[in-house]
């Protein structure tokens, strides 16, 4: 299948690229910076999500992964905006299959950076409504809302024992999510599941139901 990836450079988009392409889908990656994916089945594009005149013309797109994202860097038009145009320019034709959006645990808790936090939430409502608009095509759509991930942008705190030590007292499984658990879960609600479309996937060991925080240094 024809995948679309954004955020495919690095983390949990390469992680997901590099996993599809290993299933042999076509798999088309959208970044601010370049990519170090080397296949014969993958595209890469360097532009700007949140500016709809640089998006291509891409026909046929099956599956759609929203997992751009960033933090303290015009997060509105990065995570939300971003994520609404590409869905919309690529996802209301007949070869749609599955798409999903990475929102954040902090979408539910509100325990991070304001803007961050709105743009994570705003996610939720909007795939909700592009799963009402897009089962006319029979195309489930849905979301992903992670707590901590072990990917090098969570190092802050990953690497300082006194933070680390005050995440896991909040965590009750007492862990993070690895890469490879992440990539299960998005090529399960891509390319397994049929029927459940229209919810977002809490995955965060317990953190949000069981007991909220959020650790992050002070500048």
């Amino acid at each position: 299948m024809r995948v679309l990836i954004t955020g495919s450079s690095s983390g949990i988009g390469r992680a997901c690229a590099e996993k599809f392409l290993s299933l042999g889908h076509e798999v088309i990656g959208f970044d601010l910076l370049s990519a170090e994916i080397s296949h014969l089945s993958y595209k890469h594009y360097v532009i700007d999500i949140s500016k709809k005149r640089q998006l291509p013309e891409i026909a046929n797109i099956e599956i759609i992964f929203n997992n751009a994202g960033k933090q303290n860097d015009r997060d509105i038009e990065n995570n939300l905006i971003g994520a609404i145009n590409v869905t919309e320019k690529y996802a209301f034709q007949p070869a749609i299959k599955a798409v999903l959006f990475n929102a954040s645990a902090s979408a539910h808790s509100g325990f991070e950076f304001p803007e961050y936090v709105a743009s994570k939430a705003g996610l939720i409502g909007y795939m909700k409504n592009c799963a009402v608009r897009l089962a006319t095509f029979g195309a489930t759509c849905n979301s992903i809302s992670l707590g901590g991930v072990l990917t090098a942008s969570n190092a802050p705190v990953i690497e300082n024992a006194k933070y680390w030590n005050m995440i896991m007292d909040a965590t009750p499984l007492k862990k993070w999510a690895t890469l490879s658990e992440v990539v299960e879960w998005v090529t399960f609600l891509l390319l397994i599941n049929k029927s459940a479309t229209g919810i977002d996937v809490l995955i965060d060991n317990g953190e949000f139901n069981l007991n909220s925080t959020f650790v992050w240094p002070k500048k």
